[in-house]
């Protein structure tokens, strides 16, 4: 397999010697500081730590929230400074660094080190345009995303980037551009075959994790399906995190193309293997902030199945009144936006429109989406008809594109790989590959402390709100806590009897099950009524 190495994000540039030597001897500037390791998790942020009384911090002008750099044993990283006045964190005459800043600096506890103002990041007039409005043509995209892939904004600069492409449509040759830079900050594989396919939805309903059945079901085929995730930005469990209940996700590169090469597919963290880096550093941003603009959307998904070396990708829009995308035109939008980047980028790309009026399989959060997975896969009467049905119809989509297939004949071939027990011996297979992880799906160890909501009155079940179970799963736990989440006991059109319970809530740890519970009392997130009132669905499978 070819690869074009190019620097990681955490790439350590080698000092080089200043034209002028700084002196060494000034009046209260010692030589060294030492470092520092401050076991503070400051997620994905490279964070520096200087005592107020240091005579360094006084000399150079630092302030709170300032960026510097601090050098050690020929190696580098830019962090944002926080100010200390407890010696007990970090003393004077110490540089102390973030778990994050630590670990990329990659120098030993106690090392001697310096510290300077760090210059501002080359592409920074660039962004302030961004901000103000004006449209960025490549080579601006290319220096943003380089300097966002190589650690040099702060999480300041961060969010006023992801805000000022979020604020204002960007057209959609910015967002090919975008796209195009986040794809050439890290490595991008070649599989050397025609036919590399992958699927991906846009998010936004519960408990859809069709891609954990698709994959096997194609890698069984004998299509190459290299699926790298991300993990959850504002859901309750992504991809990511529900196949690693079962196995290791953070795979290093060679081993990825090992088992792909081997099995013909994984399922794997996209973050482990340096595809499209900056996309992993946003996702940090945007999680909070629960942003999730069409640009950012659109760059995110295609960048890592481009850097991924997929050829043909399936894409699913869920369209309901609580997804992400409401409206049919929204959707055609969303669409040809799509479209347009994936042709400039010469991927092969289908969208299809799905329904999103409900969460898919009855499980939201890693364990209960594992469950349901690996019961879809075992042909268990237990199993989720609605999420066995999705997962064989984009499998079938994929299974079309090679060209041996008739098309229309996809769906057939899905349903005999998954019905004749060859995806579930494929899933075991990549498992194993990856590193097995205990999990019995038939009595999986949810969160023991529990939480039934029930239904208020007899009726009809009319509506489920995607974001409000997900947020109940979420304030359960999930998907940090793997054995939190939401189990739903009824679906859309379901009848209910008044105290039946609608869905049962998993929390470890009784603070999150009293969060999910306020919650839960303010909606339950279901609408009852009669059955001419269930919404209609839009569907183009």
């Amino acid at each position: 397999m070819l690869t074009e190495p190019l620097p990681t994000p955490y790439a350590l540039t080698p000092d080089a010697p200043p034209a002028t030597a700084p002196p060494s001897n000034l009046p209260g500037r010692p030589s060294a500081l030492s470092l520092r390791r401050v076991a503070i998790d400051s997620y994905r942020e490279n964070v520096a730590y200087l005592n107020r009384n240091c005579a360094v911090y006084r000399a150079e002008g630092f302030q709170a929230l300032s960026k510097i750099e601090v050098r050690a044993n020929g190696q580098h990283v830019l962090a944002t400074l926080n100010v200390v006045d407890d010696d007990s964190i970090v003393a004077c005459g110490e540089v102390g660094l973030s778990e994050d800043a630590f670990r990329h600096l990659g120098i030993p506890d106690g090392h001697a080190a310096s510290v300077a103002q760090a210059e501002p990041p080359a592409s920074m007039e660039a962004l302030f345009r961004k901000i103000h409005g004006e449209r960025l043509d490549k080579d601006d995209f290319h220096a943003i995303v380089q300097d966002i892939a190589g650690h040099h904004y702060s999480k300041i600069e961060l969010t006023a980037f992801v805000v000022a492409t979020n604020r204002g449509e960007m057209d959609r040759e910015e967002v090919y551009f975008l796209t195009e830079a986040m794809v050439a900050a890290g490595r991008r594989l070649d599989w050397r075959e025609s036919l590399v396919v992958d699927k991906h939805c846009i998010g936004g309903i519960p408990g859809n994790r069709t891609s954990m059945l698709v994959v096997p079901i194609l890698a069984a085929y004998g299509i190459l399906c290299p699926k790298t995730s991300s993990r959850a930005i504002t859901s309750p469990a992504g991809t990511a995190d529900t196949m690693e209940v079962l196995a290791n996700v953070e795979l290093p590169f060679e081993k990825l193309s090992d088992i792909v090469r081997t099995h013909r597919g994984c399922l794997a963290w996209g973050s482990s293997a340096d595809l499209s880096p900056a996309d992993d550093v946003l996702i940090a941003v945007e999680r909070p902030l629960s942003l999730d603009s069409p640009a950012q959307m659109v760059a995110s998904i295609l960048s890592k199945k481009i850097a991924a070396g997929a050829t043909h990708l399936v894409l699913d829009i869920p369209i309901g009144p609580t997804a992400k995308v409401r409206s049919m035109p929204d959707a055609q939008r969303l669409r040809r936006l799509f479209e347009y980047v994936a042709a400039r980028m010469h991927l092969s790309l289908e969208v299809v429109i799905t329904d999103g009026r409900q969460p898919v399989g009855q499980g939201v959060g890693p364990m209960l989406e594992a469950r349901d997975v690996m019961r879809v896969l075992e042909n268990d009467p237990r199993a989720p008809m609605d999420l066995r049905q999705k997962a064989l119809r984009l499998a079938g989509r994929l299974i079309e594109a090679d060209p041996d297939v008739r098309g229309g004949d996809g769906f057939a071939v899905a349903r005999d790989i998954l019905d004749s027990g060859r995806a579930l011996t494929r899933m075991q297979a990549i498992i194993a590959a990856q590193g097995a992880r205990p999990f019995d799906h038939n009595n999986p160890p949810l969160g023991a402390l529990t939480l039934e909501v029930c239904a208020i009155t007899d009726g009809v079940v009319t509506g489920i709100d995607n974001l409000q179970i997900a947020r109940v799963a979420r304030l359960a736990g999930a998907p940090k806590v793997q054995s939190a989440g939401v189990d739903l006991l009824h679906k859309l059109g379901d009848s209910v009897t008044q105290g039946a319970p609608l869905y049962r809530v998993h929390a470890a740890y009784p603070s999150d099950l009293d969060f999910a519970s306020q919650l839960c009392r303010k909606s339950s997130g279901y609408t009852l009524g009669q059955a001419h009132e269930v919404p209609h669905v839009f569907v183009e499978f």
